[in-house]
């Protein structure tokens, strides 16, 4: 179900899916012209969590656009829409799956599961530099694994090491808010202002870059 779909100051068009549906009641959802494709997917993949997925961000493609758009993924993995009409980010986690679109400027989006998994891992994403809350530890780290997930997908380089390649400027965590992070893969060593929200199962980082 589309829980959210939001246009933003810069043009992006976000949207947020809840997949509470089983794989029969997406396929009964899907656009009639292109449920063969639907079907032949659903053959191919012994994934359930894979198949809802993938049915659930092409349904909530056609209900942002209100038309067909074919997803295509290139060597790197990263989607693009076949006829090349808008820039498109996807992401999912358990439950939803969510999706941003600009038609003149590259974007990247994430969302992420709350979960207590994140502080196990974070010595491989949170550099020394990085300024990590005590109080709010375990969203903090979620947070900046989520904005750098979200750099990742938005700048068009390979063999982005999280730690030594992205540095999250120190913020509080709130509710809402701006994240500044500043790339060191590329010569540009850009800085990037990204967004997030702190929702109770999840929480979301998205940025356009509108440079």
């Amino acid at each position: 179900m589309l829980i959210r779909k939001d246009y933003s100051v810069n043009g992006s068009l976000m949207g947020i899916w809840k997949m509470d549906e089983t794989i029969e009641e997406l396929l009964e959802l899907f656009p009639p012209t292109i449920r063969s494709e639907a079907v032949n997917y659903i053959k191919s993949v012994r994934s359930k969590r894979r198949i809802r997925e993938w049915l659930s961000t092409r349904i909530m493609l056609f209900e942002l656009l209100g038309e067909v758009k074919i997803i295509q993924n290139r060597e790197d993995g990263k989607p693009y829409l076949e006829d090349r009409s808008y820039h498109i980010s996807i992401s999912h986690t358990r439950n939803h799956a969510a999706i941003l679109l600009n038609k003149s400027f590259p974007v990247g989006i994430d969302i992420e599961i709350k979960s207590d998994r994140v502080e196990k891992l974070a010595h491989k994403f949170v550099s020394e530099s990085e300024y990590i809350d005590p109080e709010q530890k375990i969203l903090h780290q979620l947070l900046h694994w989520s904005v750098k997930e979200c750099m990742f997908k938005l700048i068009n380089e390979i063999g982005i090491d999280f730690r030594k390649h992205l540095l999250i400027h120190r913020f509080i965590p709130a509710q809402n808010g701006v994240i500044t992070a500043t790339e060191f893969k590329t010569k540009e060593n850009r800085t990037y202002n990204l967004n997030y929200e702190v929702h109770p199962e999840y929480v979301l980082t998205w940025v356009t870059d509108t440079e």
